[in-house]
């Protein structure tokens, strides 16, 4: 192992060049992978916005060595980031995660610990080297609302028992913690019907940024479907697997021409032999500008999840229609357009999809609407939530 470890430690040597007075420790179950799932790229913007407002932000990842070996790492790096990677000191001693904590912890200000089990993990670490540091739970998502959620779709218990087991956890991050993130307002009033505290949740959502474009593709220059999502996370999972058995067999019928393009990170072999001439599975895409500037219709049918959905947001970045479902819509408010996005069966989402292929009008109105929906979710109203919170 020592051979593939680098044999400097230049990593520690940011004590003489700390530029702040101000710091956090984030800890999360990986170096964020900002273009391969939602989470990622929330925390990615929030890290963002911490260093523009001078605070400086040391990073964790509680993941397997191999997984250090990545271009995120030196992203982060460039951003004026402090990230953990395993190394040998000059003693021929593997730093670990603790030395690295225990390193950074004297210069940090706060905790911010992103997920369940990594603030279940390292609460106690964190106390333990710095009893008076503020820490931060980041629930990402209700986990028990999502689990709860899929048992109420497959009836399978084992699922059900995971939900209250991410239900204790959950409740016991939040006795401990000194401040509650949830990512909607949803979620928030879902928490206090257990946790009554409410003093201490702060909603701070995903971060997205209406994006201008002065030479936009018109309606009659579009076609086809698009529908993008992680496959790490299983409700991307089954809402393709929802697209391909019933929803696009359903519009063939009336529009066999139609076809649509699925995008996401590693995609397994269930949803890779989907793939066909209309059904396209393209996996991991590093540049998706193309595909939301040239398909006339974002799809997301997800039948369970919890929390805000990153690719709801990124559609109305773009200004691109879109057609969901109640879960999907969740925190976003369509308004007078809801009807028309929002379907809960196979047959409604198909008539959605038909109405906004073929109407110019609605569809120009949905898109132009776009900006005003994700307003509440901008850099500027997102960066003052995160300043209350930290100072």
């Amino acid at each position: 192992m020592a051979k593939k470890l680098r044999k400097e430690n230049k990593q520690f040597d940011f004590i003489g060049n700390l530029k702040y007075d101000s710091n956090v420790i984030i800890v999360d179950t990986k170096v964020p992978e900002f273009d391969k799932d939602s989470g990622s790229r929330r925390l990615t913007e929030i890290i963002k916005l911490l260093i523009a407002n001078k605070i400086g932000v040391f990073l964790l990842a509680d993941f397997k060595e191999y997984r250090f070996a990545t271009n995120y790492v030196q992203y982060f790096k460039d951003l004026g980031v402090v990230v953990y990677e395993p190394s040998i000191n000059n003693s021929g001693k593997l730093i670990t995660k603790n030395d690295f904590l225990k390193q950074v912890l004297p210069f940090a200000n706060f905790a911010w610990l992103h997920r369940p089990e990594i603030f279940e993990k390292y609460y106690p670490i964190v106390k333990k080297n710095k009893p008076d540091l503020k820490i931060f739970f980041d629930m990402v998502d209700f986990h028990y609302l999502r689990f709860k959620r899929e048992y109420e779709l497959t009836a399978n218990p084992d699922i059900m028992k995971n939900a209250d087991k991410y239900l204790k956890l959950e409740l016991d991050n939040c006795q401990k913690a000194d401040k509650i993130i949830v990512i909607s307002d949803i979620e928030k009033e879902t928490l206090k019907d257990f946790y009554t505290e409410d003093s201490k949740i702060v909603s701070i959502g995903n971060i997205h940024q209406y994006i201008e474009n002065k030479n936009p593709v018109s309606f009659e220059d579009r076609k086809d479907l698009l529908f993008i999502g992680g496959f790490d996370h299983k409700p991307n999972v089954d809402a393709v697997q929802y697209l391909s058995n019933e929803i696009m067999p359903l519009l063939w019928k009336s529009e066999p021409e139609i076809s649509i393009s699925i995008i996401g990170s590693n995609p397994p072999e269930s949803i890779l032999k989907l793939n066909s001439d209309k059904f396209k599975i393209i996996g991991f895409a590093k540049e998706v500008s193309p595909y939301f500037l040239n398909s006339r219709i974002f799809l997301a049918p997800l039948r369970y999840g919890a929390g805000i959905k990153g690719k709801i947001g990124q559609s109305l970045e773009f200004g691109l229609p879109l057609v969901t479902t109640s879960i999907g819509a969740e925190g976003f408010n369509f308004k007078e357009n809801r009807n028309i996005i929002v379907g809960n069966t196979s047959q409604e989402i198909v008539e959605n999809i038909l109405l906004l292929y073929k109407n110019k009008e609605v569809w120009e109105k949905i898109s132009s609407d776009s900006k005003k929906v994700i307003e509440p979710f901008s850099i500027n109203t997102i960066e003052n939530k995160i300043l209350s919170l930290v100072k």
